[in-house]
């Protein structure tokens, strides 16, 4: 009886934060939040797909969709979460720091959105993150340090945003990237050569920046 009663907690909890986020977005054109009620359960909803195991949310997947909102602090309540998708809507607003609480998160994907802001230090936080896309927003600030504690990060992709300053040297702790863009962006300084440490790099693009290649 235990064990249902703190499922039942659980997926209560679940549930809560993804009906305050559905209360988040003022445009949903095709009616893809149509079935996201308390009648039914969380697990039935359309871009929802749960573990088998422990019946908890694992994957959001909300690309392409035409929603209209801003993402809400809740969804950081999400703690079984492994994938965020919400690519290719109408997202704008900052970033919440409460996303930091996703210590699951594999895969991040925020891209062609409107989100602005500055790119927040809190992203370091999230350890098993492995593909961060960030692209075409209007991202701001410079590429904060903690990054380098992403260590099985293995995409990292902010291309076209208004990110700039340097690129830090600690890029070069990412041992598993495979894939770094940065182009498009407002970087300006001499290209790492702590990049060269990145054995695992197999695609680089840093083109329409303000960078340079040490002599």
């Amino acid at each position: 009886m235990l064990s249902i009663a703190w499922s039942k907690t659980n997926i209560t909890t679940d549930e809560y934060a993804l009906l305050v986020f559905k209360s988040s977005i003022t445009s949903d054109p095709y009616d893809f939040l149509a079935n996201w009620s308390v009648s039914s359960s969380p697990c039935d909803w359309i871009g929802v797909t749960c573990d088998v195991d422990h019946g908890r949310v694992h994957s959001l997947n909300m690309s392409d969709v035409g929603l209209i909102g801003t993402i809400s602090p809740h969804l950081g309540n999400l703690s079984f979460l492994v994938e965020l998708d919400l690519s290719y809507n109408n997202f704008h607003g900052h970033l919440p720091k409460e996303l930091v609480k996703l210590r699951r998160l594999k895969l991040l994907d925020l891209s062609f959105n409107g989100f602005d802001g500055e790119v927040p230090t809190w992203i370091g936080g999230l350890h098993a993150l492995q593909h961060l896309f960030l692209l075409n927003n209007s991202l701001s600030g410079i590429i904060p340090l903690s990054v380098s504690n992403l260590t099985k990060l293995e995409t990292l992709d902010w291309y076209s945003n208004l990110i700039e300053g340097t690129i830090p040297d600690e890029i070069g702790k990412l041992k598993n990237m495979k894939i770094l863009k940065l182009s498009r962006n407002k970087i300006s300084g001499i290209i790492p050569q702590a990049i060269s440490n990145l054995s695992s790099l197999e695609v680089l693009r840093l083109s329409h920046n303000s960078l340079s290649v040490r002599e």
